[in-house]
């Protein structure tokens, strides 16, 4: 008899773990958030939470120094590709693992209906549609952690002004050199974007 309630408590704390282990892996598998390459490797995405929908945004160029010249708008051609919104104001689709809004295609400078599905953990679904067909997607590969809800939404609701962070001094050019001979080998280049809700164009009043 011992032997027995013995098993079926072994049996059951087993269950349980797998039930534990089953839920943690689908909670990580539904987060789009983090860091992302895309399918043809030139840029890493962003996404993050900022006040209730995700946004994702250009965080590393494979060539930096990257304009949107394919932008219908003038005004808007010179801008840095770097911190650029790609997936814009995505909304959690109801009774889905996935976030509906649209998508900003540099290339051709057109925004797509989109909808983002978390495939697994580490990989990201990408689908884009115009007026309702001609979809196509692709699939980005996670290389930075999920990201916690941004501690400063209050900047995404417009209550306070973004920070504007203070420019770097000037170096001449020796000492610049100086300084990317005593950099490690192999060390981590600076963040450039950080905290994309502090972003202007996903901070704006709504």
């Amino acid at each position: 008899m011992l032997h027995r309630l013995r098993y079926l408590m072994s049996t059951r704390i087993a269950y349980s773990a797998v039930l534990l282990a089953a839920g943690i892996s689908s909670a990580s598998a539904a987060d789009p958030t983090g860091d992302w390459k895309v399918a043809d490797g030139v840029a890493n995405i962003r996404v993050a939470r900022c006040n209730g929908s995700m946004w994702g945004v250009v965080a590393w160029e494979k060539t930096p120094g990257g304009r949107d010249v394919n932008n219908p708008d003038p005004a808007r051609q010179s801008r840095p590709t770097l911190g650029m919104p790609i997936l814009i104001d995505m909304k959690k689709k109801p009774g889905a693992e996935a976030w509906e809004g649209q998508v900003y295609n540099a290339k051709d400078g057109k925004l797509y209906a989109s909808t983002i599905t978390p495939t697994d953990p580490d990989h990201l679904e990408i689908q884009g549609c115009v007026l309702g067909f001609l979809c196509g997607g692709e699939t980005w590969t996670r290389v930075g952690p999920p990201i916690p809800s941004s501690p400063v939404n209050s900047m995404a609701k417009g209550t306070q002004k973004p920070i504007t962070p203070a420019p770097a001094p000037k170096t001449t050019t020796g000492a610049a050199n100086a300084a990317t001979a005593s950099a490690k080998p192999g060390a981590k280049p600076a963040d450039q974007v950080g905290d994309i809700c502090l972003l202007p164009e996903v901070a704006r009043p709504r």
